[in-house]
């Protein structure tokens, strides 16, 4: 079991159609993140391409992450909001 004070990092990496939709989407979803054991994001955007966006979190159980981030809801919540094609999604120590 790993140490509850340590938390795993995601990244996800994708393009969206327009940034400034998809970032009021994604703050209305904090909830569900927090729930879901991630915390603390913080938000990229391709100096190149602003709707090319990259989320650096926190995550508390990757299990429960993984689950959500997998979920009908969240590809849902994914399209509705403008996200191009499947998100990269790495888990890093």
């Amino acid at each position: 079991m790993a140490n509850p004070n340590t938390n795993e990092n995601l990244t996800v990496h994708f393009k969206v159609k327009d940034f400034n939709a998809w970032r009021s989407s994604y703050n209305g979803h904090e909830k569900d993140r927090v729930s879901a054991g991630i915390t603390n994001g913080k938000v990229f955007r391709s100096a190149n391409d602003t709707n090319d966006v990259l989320i650096l979190q926190d995550v508390a159980d990757v299990a429960k992450a993984r689950t959500w981030l997998s979920s009908n809801e969240m590809k849902t919540a994914m399209e509705k909001s403008g996200v191009i094609g499947s998100p990269s999604i790495r888990f890093a120590a």
